[in-house]
């Protein structure tokens, strides 16, 4: 018996092995799971809200996705969580949400930016999810017990600080200004024309109370003298008419491929 526990294994009649070493292996306490979990949660949220509330909601103003933003977040990290408690492979668990998100935000045009900001907070979730905390020290001793890494929480730590100077560099450079696009339905077509692209670029400024940056002609009907424009101009901060844009874009499409 000594020799088996020493071992770990033990041979039965049928030649199978049986391993008795997890019997053996120290087990977390409900304090310590709850103490885990706590950590994971708290250290999420904080780094999310503070991307959210300090660079995102300031340029965009969409407390929409504010709210998405941070119960996503939540609701990530505690299925990753509960799914590396038991024997499910995480690429099933992302896969699962990347399933529900396709669902989800395909009934709704989506910029790139809150994509951006959605992907870096599923990333995020994941690495606070499922990088490990706590650590079984004494191994192979009786006293064999489980203990927070420090190490590994400061690399977690660092992830998300990493994170947040990534973001806060991008953002504050004044290289990088929010660019948005609007489609319109431009009644004088005679300024369409490469030469008077000045004109074009001066009435749109009066009419719209934007200066394009750049412009993007599409179809053309003759016969009603008006054309589909496609203008991009760079945005304060102030958001942006999602209507507007979804039917626009849905206009502007429909016309392009009856022109084709």
């Amino acid at each position: 018996m000594i020799h088996l526990l020493q071992t770990g294994v033990a041979t039965l009649e049928d030649g199978d092995l049986l391993d008795i070493q997890n019997i053996l292996d120290p087990t977390m306490s409900t304090a310590q799971s709850l103490g885990e979990l706590a950590i994971r949660f708290f250290l999420n949220l904080f780094v999310c809200w503070i991307l959210v509330h300090f660079f995102y909601y300031p340029k965009s103003h969409r407390k929409d996705y504010v709210f998405t933003f941070l119960t996503f977040s939540s609701a990530m990290l505690l299925l990753l969580y509960a799914m590396g408690r038991v024997d499910v492979g995480v690429g099933l668990t992302l896969g699962l949400f990347a399933i529900f998100g396709v669902i989800r935000y395909r009934t709704e045009t989506v910029p790139i930016r809150e994509m951006t900001y959605l992907f870096i907070i599923i990333a995020l979730s994941a690495v606070n999810g499922l990088t490990p905390l706590f650590k079984v020290e004494n191994v192979g001793e009786a006293s064999a017990h489980y203990a927070l890494g420090w190490g590994d929480l400061a690399i977690a730590v660092s992830a998300n600080i990493l994170s947040i100077i990534l973001i806060w560099i991008l953002e504050g450079s004044s290289k990088l200004k929010r660019v948005s696009s609007k489609i319109i339905l431009y009644d004088r077509i005679d300024l369409i024309i490469p030469s008077r692209r000045d004109e074009l670029i001066a009435d749109i400024e009066k009419r719209c109370g934007v200066r394009p940056t750049d412009i993007e002609i599409g179809n053309i009907d003759f016969l009603k003298d008006s054309a589909y424009i496609k203008i991009y101009y760079e945005n304060d901060g102030k958001p942006t008419s999602m209507m507007n844009e979804i039917v626009r874009n849905k206009q502007f499409i429909e016309n392009q491929e009856f022109s084709n």
